[in-house]
């Protein structure tokens, strides 16, 4: 009897031992679904895990993320084989040739690198974004990396905390500053409110896209309800009116057409009453019950309210777009390189300003109008080539991402968040996934299935196959 006890005490442990092999092979296994046949098996695991870990920490996700670049690069054929390539190599030409003559001199070599890396990874990045279910997984991967920024900020807020915070040995550290910056305003981990609201709202779809989905356990919808909610209730303390926008914005385009007839007016509904508590000059017979109708917190916080007769008007938007302006047309050519902004304008105005808070602005202030052309152009060609392709009227995570995409785009005509890191990477994976979503062949996606308000079936443009071979990269006429 004690020899019978003591091998079935041995079995457990031996089950025990093996437990954690048997965890870490069903993890491996879910990072290698639905791994497109042009991305290389630890390509594809390290992208997966860098989108998830770039939130959190910009080195470790940066690391994972580069490793999968240098992966997706080999045995492709050259860039020049696709047309948005060239642009983006005659891009990066000019800024090479601008910083020659640049006014804000090293600094302007030194502002190469917010974008020419990016630009390789745009081409790079593309065999794991090849098919419809690689771009959901990777939607799906940011979206679980923003649950430390929810929780991390609504901690900052509600329970005190600050940094910083070490993680993994200090390979994470986690800068929270007490009550969220500026104060009162959840940051999270990213050192401003406003950098933290664009990461939210470039993920929110994703959210959107998780809830909605079908079909989906019970069990993993009410995980996805509670991080949407949080998510909501995050982008909210921002106090960011941009990122507000874009909760609104990224709505009805991930729920899909089907909804537009009953959502559409009432989201026009409640812009309308928003738009009458908050706007000057508004007649107090419409303001006063309409503002009885909206939170203050909003209207004053869109009419800036607090600020109201404060503000210089050289540190106003405008203020900075008129000078920029006039920069551009005194150099219109190839700009006056980069950060050049900040050391002119104080010169000029007697007030700092590291940007000019619109990067179509910035860009042909920094490097030139051809240059501004081309990237902006760039985006725009992308975001209505996919669009006519289908990608609104597609698969749930399909709208999701367009609307990601938009989202930030828009973004960055009001502040230019992508000088965060993080926000840079994000927003070139999203470009690079609606260049897949053009590259693809066969069908236009909302013929592949149902469009509107989630798919009932895994459903892939391509009937699964990846149009980005090992070895060529077809082009569509698009």
């Amino acid at each position: 009897m004690k020899r019978e006890a003591g091998g079935g005490s041995s079995k457990i442990d031996d089950a025990f031992r093996r437990l954690p092999l048997i965890t870490l092979a069903a993890l491996d296994a879910r990072l290698l679904a639905d791994r497109p046949s042009a991305a290389s098996p630890l390509g594809w695991r390290c992208f997966q895990l860098g989108l998830a870990l770039l939130a959190s920490s910009a080195l470790l996700g940066g690391l994972l993320l580069f490793v999968a670049l240098l992966l997706g690069s080999r045995q492709r054929t050259a860039p020049l084989a696709d047309r948005a390539n060239i642009a983006l190599m005659a891009a990066a030409l000019l800024m090479l040739l601008g910083c020659l003559r640049a006014e804000s001199g090293w600094l302007a070599w030194v502002g190469l690198g917010n974008w020419l890396p990016f630009f390789w990874a745009f081409w790079g990045y593309q065999p794991y974004l090849a098919t419809a279910p690689a771009r959901r997984r990777a939607g799906l991967a940011l979206l679980v990396g923003t649950v430390p920024v929810i929780v991390t900020g609504l901690g900052q807020l509600w329970w005190g905390w600050s940094g910083p915070v070490q993680q993994l040995g200090g390979l994470i550290i986690w800068h929270l500053h007490p009550g969220g910056n500026p104060p009162g305003r959840l940051s999270g981990l990213f050192d401003y409110a406003n950098i933290a609201g664009s990461w939210l709202a470039l993920t929110w779809p994703f959210a959107l896209a998780a809830l909605v989905q079908k079909p989906l356990r019970p069990t993993l919808r009410g995980i996805a309800l509670l991080i949407a909610a949080s998510l909501a209730a995050a982008l909210f303390l921002t106090d960011s009116r941009n990122a507000w926008g874009a909760l609104v914005m990224a709505l009805p385009l991930v729920v899909g057409p089907a909804t537009w007839p009953w959502l559409l007016p009432l989201l026009l509904l409640a812009v309308s009453l928003i738009s009458l508590a908050s706007l000057s000059g508004i007649p107090g017979l419409l303001q006063t019950p309409a503002r009885a109708l909206v939170p203050e917190a909003i209207w004053g916080r869109l009419s800036d309210l607090q600020f109201a007769g404060q503000r210089p008007l050289a540190i106003t938007r405008l203020a900075q777009w008129q000078v920029a302006v006039g920069l551009i047309a005194e150099r219109p050519w190839l700009g006056w390189g980069a950060a050049a902004f900040s050391l002119i304008y104080p010169r000029r105005t007697g007030h700092w300003h590291g940007h000019p808070h619109n990067l179509p602005i910035d860009l042909a202030l920094s490097h030139g109008v051809p240059v501004a052309a081309l990237v902006v152009g760039l985006v725009l060609w992308l975001l209505i080539g996919a669009a006519r392709r289908g990608m609104i009227r597609g698969p749930v995570f399909e709208r999701a991402w367009w609307a990601s995409a938009l989202v930030l785009a828009c973004l960055h005509t009001t502040d230019i968040p992508f000088y965060d890191s993080r926000i840079n990477v994000a927003g070139w994976v999203l470009l690079a996934g609606l260049r897949c979503c053009l590259l693809e062949t066969g069908k236009p996606l909302e013929l592949h299935g149902q469009a509107d308000g989630g798919s009932t079936r895994r459903l892939k443009a391509s009937g699964g196959a990846s149009p980005l071979s090992s070895r060529a990269l077809p082009i569509r006429k698009a």
